[in-house]
């Protein structure tokens, strides 16, 4: 059953998330945080399977958070889907590339938390293609433009430049392998070797690194 651990610094924000995970059968939480800094703490004792992390919190924010959580924590690392109250918030690139794995508005309803959660927590990306190109387009648009970085990609075979380009995409590893003709087993594989020869720690920085090296183009 995964674990959840829920960070916003509201005190009725918190307890009604609280509330509604608690009432599915399949979810449950694990512990509360009201700042960045008691998120990392109880990330550490609690080791949770997903953080769900408000974006904006005072002192160290959920970007933060996310960074110090993600470079300390012992395998299985937590999945982190921010909380925003806004699709395009100004922290959402910077999330993204600190390793979250996905995005949800404050406003979304219940069932389609839960299925957030539980979608992350099986190690997938939350939003679906349509929508991480639209995020990263547009917070790689606002930042200084810079040329391809090749060099970047080329300890990676030509069959991980396939996977990393399709995961650039939003595809996850089942249709990786159908677009491929290969088994979801060896998408895994070449997965986890393309992560570990660009030391990344999740799909949604393999996705940042697809765009940032010019590997998909951000624009037409």
């Amino acid at each position: 059953m995964p674990s959840v651990l829920i960070v916003d610094d509201q005190v009725l924000i918190r307890s009604g998330l609280s509330a509604l995970i608690r009432a599915t059968q399949d979810l449950d939480v694990c512990g509360e945080a009201e700042s960045g800094e008691q998120a990392v703490e109880l990330a550490a004792q609690r080791r949770p399977d997903v953080i769900l992390m408000d974006i904006r919190l005072p002192g160290m924010d959920g970007v933060a958070a996310t960074e110090r959580i993600l470079a300390t924590a012992e395998p299985p690392q937590p999945r982190v889907l921010m909380l925003t109250s806004y699709d395009l918030d100004d922290h959402v690139y910077a999330a993204l590339r600190a390793g979250a794995s996905g995005f949800l508005l404050k406003d979304t309803p219940p069932e389609r938390l839960f299925a957030a959660i539980r979608t992350v927590a099986a190690g997938d990306m939350l939003f679906a293609p349509t929508v991480t190109r639209r995020l990263i387009e547009t917070y790689l648009d606002r930042r200084t433009p810079a040329a391809p970085t090749p060099a970047k990609l080329s300890p990676l075979t030509d069959r991980e430049l396939d996977v990393l380009t399709l995961i650039g995409q939003g595809l996850s590893n089942l249709e990786i392998a159908e677009k491929l003709t290969i088994s979801t087993a060896t998408v895994k594989t070449h997965v986890n070797r393309m992560m570990s020869k660009l030391d990344l720690r999740s799909r949604a920085q393999a996705v940042a690194v697809a765009y940032e090296t010019g590997l998909i183009a951000t624009a037409p």
